[in-house]
């Protein structure tokens, strides 16, 4: 270990390790983390960095339907905002927030790889794109 913090390698098995948490768990738990630092040897604000760090992952649990909408530029262009704000107020929540009942969480990520069908999200894994206000209604129906 270097004492400029984690190596390209270690930092990849980081986030393998911190994926494979969140995909049992439904976020990164801090007994997870402090784990993972004292096994990879590098400091736990290291492995908190890195786990706040990327958009897919998280700190805290999260709803069961996780909604995340792209910001990226395409979508901005596209009305983005208009789909946050109909997601809003039909959850009555904002990003970064979950629904008192913990059916949803919601999101904004800086981009899921759908451009091109831009506005888009994500709801758990499903994509939904080319988005109105109009749709968010009828695709958040699906969900509860």
């Amino acid at each position: 270990m270097s004492e400029k913090g984690i190596s390209t390698l270690g930092r990849e098995g980081l986030i393998l390790r911190l994926k494979e948490a969140q995909s049992k768990f439904g976020y990164v738990p801090q007994e997870v983390m402090a784990e993972l630092a004292q096994s990879l040897e590098i400091p736990i604000n290291e492995v908190y960095g890195v786990a706040s760090f990327y958009s897919f992952l998280s700190t805290r649990p999260l709803g069961r339907n996780v909604i995340r909408i792209c910001r990226s530029l395409p979508c901005y262009l596209k009305g983005a905002q208009t789909v946050i704000e109909a997601v809003e107020k039909e959850l009555g929540i904002k990003p970064g927030e979950t629904t008192p009942d913990g059916r949803f969480s919601f999101q904004l990520a800086n981009c899921i790889g759908l451009c091109d069908q831009a506005p888009a999200m994500l709801i758990n894994q499903d994509a939904h794109v080319e988005l109105t206000p109009e749709k968010i209604t009828q695709i958040l129906r699906m969900y509860k």
